[in-house]
């Protein structure tokens, strides 16, 4: 009888503490921030799990976005930065932000 006591009471706060350690995990998952394409490419931009960094997804327009077929970028420091670097290398743009450019 006792032992079922002991069971029940014991239940709740282990219930608990599974549920934060699911729920902690849950919380650092990286997060699509926006997507677009230009040139031959399409891009996914994601937020890392601690908003750190950016990086980006890149595959060819003709690919499936469930694909694995993409290419992942190091980590930017600002959307902006991730975005001008799809601009330049995909998208072949002209910009001056962009390295390389003849003045």
């Amino acid at each position: 009888m006792k032992l079922i006591q002991i069971l029940k009471v014991a239940t709740i706060p282990v219930l608990t503490i599974l549920s934060l350690l699911c729920a902690s995990n849950k919380v650092l998952a990286d997060y699509l921030t926006s997507q677009g394409s230009g040139g031959y490419s399409r891009y996914e931009l994601w937020s890392t799990d601690d908003n750190s960094g950016y990086y980006l997804k890149i595959w060819r327009n003709e690919a499936s976005p469930e694909s694995n077929s993409y290419t992942t970028t190091g980590t930017f420091t600002s959307t902006r930065e991730a975005l001008i670097y799809f601009d330049c290398k995909y998208d072949k743009k002209n910009l001056p932000e962009c390295p390389n450019v003849q003045e």
